[in-house]
């Protein structure tokens, strides 16, 4: 008989570097097998493992079990000897407790007399790969903070849902054709069962998928309020589309010419979007963002995306071949009108609406072909400083309103047709890119700006400060700013332009990072399968907007089997045939649904709200419990959402705001950044040709050298700088990365939790360094805080018993505490408290550390201490602390229990340093009212005093004596 394949068989496998210290059960052969039983008889070894000495016993035993019973044997046989606590026992079932118990749950109704906290963390998309041991650090963060405020008497709304819409689940759906329904629930189920394994006090009763009607029937609601008062719109406007995934990209999701997600070849075409006009909100947006509890860094970065702009619209007439007035003009925007005079040629975007009008018969082949490489351009790329000007000429002139001129008409790519009109005026004395495009292509460079009266036309560079005007006079237009300060003459000649029907005034507010630019408004829609879909019909005789009733709502997604794209430009949706064309309810007329769906972020807008309410099929939410729970007291994500995200959320709030539906200005009053959690440090050998190692100081890593990863245990620190433990003389790189598959340095929290417990993993995360900074993951680091968990857990319980289990009861004692051990444990409240409330959370670590540290030297553990102290345990080790506590007697969940508050009185020291100057100069300390008689008695301090006046005494109580002595008794010696 075959051996059974799920028994493991006779091997001696090398331990992963996470689980170094865990020892493994080897069976033999089974001598019988009943498949229909899934039992068996065998001969198996048991490792005894002797880590000290590194002996390994194997004992002989023969036994009748089944398949999942050897299992369960072999990994409590792998575990009884390392386990400083018996976290496998306790966390399932505390877990179990919670979920059936509802512990963590929000009522509907709450009494609204209590102080609210409504902690949250950002929208996480759940991905088939499940967490890594990066996601959980905000996510502990916020349940500490969470628990703490439970306890302190707060109603808390603390929630969890799914950003579950997208495009990684439809390329998933395309590359293994399962649909992305069954993908995108599985993934929700992994996430979901992950969170709960370590413990997060979320209330489940809440959650909310942006995939489920219910939900996106609402985001729907919400896009036909802003179709309503028109800041939904739609234009021909150029987008990033990229062919192979069969949709538009935003910028963002484009880097150096291609999708961020499969890298595909990314190129700019001219397409029907839905727009969202948040320029109409720009200057609210800016304004709010002062009194928000936001990283100055964020709020900078949005200033830096709102931008406004405050400059002109000028009209510039096209020639024809004899010179003379064409009826088709070209409309610059600029916010230097000051300059016009030394305009000497104008540039027009690739994608300018106007330029099939502009081109000479000469020119059109080179003008399409120019056309062709900048539209495989991002905007990035195209709008970069430090890149080589490209461009190619028109044939075509246009003239100057100002004096007349006929000046050239080229296309070139770093004019951008989203941003101003598409157009600009060209002035390569005073703008840096433009004086490199005329430097390049020999354009005319005049100067008509002076900073100080010196000749600066010879610098061999672009002025782009302002000055005084010369050279800007001209008798056929009637305009003369010569002389005129910059800000006058701009002033000046809006004026003439709005007169003269050659222009006018005009303020941009644009989105922009980057100079990525995108004027008035923000695309929204996508050409995926998996979206909101886009509550419109279209009537087909006239193509007439016809917008869905509110009443019809959710209109839901159609079942699509082929989620292929079209490799037309028309999203997949298109394929529904029988879901596309309808008759419109309210004309009866033939129509077309709208094929392109809402964006990814459009669900993630206003999730937040629904939260508050989320089983309301009536309104978005109910006008009460958002006037309770709003804003968002705490609002925890990574930094990459730190412009988007938190732009849009912003610009819908403040549209529900006006119309009524909430009762904030603001959704987010502060919100937090974590750091990011890099893989393991990596060591990096060179090696020549040769087979040789190189000290990494002198190798060309750009060169022929071969990089080897070495081994942890094969590294060791040499002063500042690592090297090979067989050869010091060998330098080498070190160097953390962050997590990624292909580095193949991603740690699974699941893994952590079997080996360590999800205690453990919170208590590492929090302890690893501050909360907003980066940091390196280590499994060495996380054994620490193991170790602390099962000191603690000894200190309570006691130690183990032979066969390594634990007693039930604990080894406090009913009797009062003495002094010092009061003022430990007050310290220790004081300073938890103050470093959780501050996302300190580190620090806080530190001091239970030391209450421990001093604890064990107690002869005695008074109760009242010891339940304290697992109070203050419990929001970062939430499993350990309720078993303790319910090994201390109580009956319920300590989720609920008042936290420890620190007593002044035990925070005083008994004693203190006092520091004394005399004359300025610092001596040894003394204290309060005797603080003079004991300066006076002292031996090191009364020879300063003796036999002199003393002219003046400050003292400031705890903190200094000063003693100033008088002149008359100062003696010096002049030699």
């Amino acid at each position: 008989m075959n051996a059974n394949p799920c028994i493991q068989q006779p091997q001696f496998l090398p331990p992963s570097p996470l689980y170094r210290r865990r020892f493994h059960l080897f069976t033999q052969k089974p001598q019988s097998l009943n498949p229909i039983k899934k039992s068996c008889y065998f001969s198996t070894r048991v490792c005894d493992y002797n880590f000290k000495s590194g002996i390994l016993r194997l004992q002989k035993s023969r036994i009748r079990c089944s398949v999942s019973e050897v299992e369960e044997k072999r990994q409590n046989q792998r575990q009884v000897v390392k386990r400083a606590y018996p976290f496998h026992e306790i966390e399932p079932k505390w877990q179990s407790y919670w979920e059936e118990n509802q512990t963590f749950r929000t009522p509907d109704e709450v009494d609204t007399s209590k102080p609210k906290f409504y902690v949250l963390d950002m929208f996480p998309y759940p991905s088939g790969a499940g967490l890594h041991v990066g996601h959980p650090l905000g996510y502990t963060a916020t349940d500490i903070l969470a628990r703490l405020k439970r306890m302190q008497g707060y109603n808390v709304l603390h929630p969890m849902g799914w950003d579950a819409f997208g495009l990684p689940a439809e390329q998933y759906a395309i590359q293994t054709g399962t649909h992305p329904k069954i993908t995108t629930l599985r993934n929700i189920d992994r996430f979901r069962s992950q969170l709960k394994s370590l413990g997060f006090s979320y209330d489940w009763d809440r959650e909310i998928s942006t995939t489920e009607p219910e939900y996106y029937k609402w985001t729907q609601w919400i896009f036909l309020q802003l179709l309503k008062r028109g800041l939904a719109y739609q234009a021909e406007v150029p987008v990033n589309w990229c062919p192979a995934l069969g949709t538009v990209l935003a910028n963002e999701e484009v880097i150096d010419g291609v999708s961020e997600r499969g890298g595909h070849p990314v190129i700019r075409k001219p397409m029907r979007q839905w727009m969202l006009k948040i320029t109409a909100y720009a200057d609210r947006l800016l304004e709010d963002l002062d009194d928000l509890d936001w990283p100055e860094s964020v709020k900078e970065m949005q200033r830096n995306w709102i931008g406004r702009s405050e400059g002109a619209e000028l009209e510039f007439c096209v020639l024809d071949d004899d010179g003379k007035e064409r009826d088709i003009k070209i409309t610059v925007y600029t916010t230097r009108p000051d300059t016009v005079f030394g305009a000497t040629y104008i540039v027009v975007a690739p994608e300018h609406s106007l330029l099939s009008s502009l081109v000479s018969l000469a020119q059109s082949k080179s003008v399409e072909e120019y056309k062709e490489i900048s539209s495989r351009k991002s905007d990035l790329e195209r709008t970069e400083l430090q890149k080589e000007k490209t461009g190619v000429f028109s044939g075509c002139y246009a003239k100057n309103p100002a004096n007349g001129e006929a000046i050239p008409i080229w296309v070139a790519d770093y004019v951008l047709g989203s941003y101003g009109t598409g157009a600009i005026m060209a002035v390569p004395a005073h703008d840096t890119r433009d004086y490199e495009f005329a430097t390049k292509f020999d354009i005319p460079v005049r100067w008509v700006v002076n900073p100080s009266g010196d000749d600066i036309s010879d610098s061999g560079k672009a002025y782009a400060g302002e000055g005084t005007n010369f050279n800007s006079s001209s008798s056929t237009s009637g305009l003369d700013i010569n002389g005129l300060p910059s800000k006058v003459a701009a002033s000046k000649v809006i004026e003439w332009a709005d007169k003269s029907g050659n222009g006018k005034k005009k303020v941009l507010h644009f989105t922009v990072r980057i100079c990525e630019l995108q004027v008035e408004g923000l695309a929204f829609c996508s050409a995926t399968v998996l979206g909101e879909p886009i509550p419109v019909n279209f009537l087909e005789d006239t193509g007439e907007t016809a917008p869905l009733l509110e009443t019809d709502l959710p209109l839901t997604l159609p079942e699509l089997d082929d989620f292929t794209p079209t490799g037309t430009g028309e999203p997949p949706l298109s394929k529904a045939v029988s879901w596309v064309k309808i008759t419109d309810p309210a004309s009866g007329k033939p129509a077309m649904r709208e094929t392109s769906t809402m964006p990814q972020w459009a669900g993630s807008c206003w999730y937040y709200l629904r939260y508050m309410d989320p089983k309301n099929s009536k309104e978005l939410v109910d006008k009460t419990k958002e006037r309770y729970w709003s804003p968002v007291d705490v609002y925890v994500g990574g930094a990459e959402h730190a412009v988007l995200h938190l732009l849009y959320s912003r610009f819908w709030h403040k549209v529900l705001y006006d119309i009524g539906v909430v009762s904030t200005k603001e959704p987010f009053k502060c919100v937090i950044n974590q750091g990011i959690i890099l893989g393991e440090v990596q060591y990096t050998a060179f090696k020549d040709p040769d087979g040789n190692y190189v000290s990494a100081d002198s190798a060309d890593v750009s060169g022929e050298f071969h990089q080897e990863i070495i081994p942890e245990e094969k590294v060791m620190k040499s002063g500042d700088f690592f090297v090979l433990k067989d050869d010091p003389n060998i330098r080498l790189t070190a160097r953390a990365h962050k997590m990624s598959k292909s580095r193949g340095n991603v740690v699974n929290p699941d893994d952590v939790v079997s080996e360590y417990g999800a205690d453990s993993l919170r208590l590492y995360e929090m302890f690893m360094g501050p909360f907003r900074d980066s940091k390196t993951w280590s499994t060495s680091g996380i054994e620490g805080v193991y170790r602390f968990l099962g000191r603690t857990w000894r200190l309570i319980i006691g130690s183990p018993l032979p066969d390594g289990t634990f007693k039930d009861e604990t080894v406090a004692i009913d009797e009062e505490p003495s002094f010092e051990q009061l003022r430990s444990l007050h310290k220790c409240i004081a300073k938890v408290t103050e470093e959780i409330e501050g996302t300190r959370f580190n620090t806080g670590i530190s001091a239970m550390m030391e209450f421990i540290n001093a604890a064990y030297k107690w002869d005695k553990l008074p109760r009242s201490v010891i339940e304290a102290f697992v109070l203050l345990l419990s929001p970062y080790a939430p499993h350990m602390a309720e078993e303790l506590w319910f090994r201390l007697g109580h009956s319920n969940s300590l989720a609920y229990e008042p936290f420890p508050m620190a007593n002044p009185e035990y925070l005083k020291e008994s004693t203190i340093v006092l520091p004394v100057q005399i004359n300025g100069k610092m001596r040894e300390g003394c204290s309060e009212e005797d603080a003079f008689r004991l300066v006076s008695q002292d031996a090191k301090l009364s020879k300063f005093l003796d036999g002199k006046s003393i002219k003046k005494r400050i003292y400031v109580p705890g903190k200094i004596l000063n003693v100033i002595l008088g002149p008359q008794n100062v003696k010096a010696v002049v030699r």
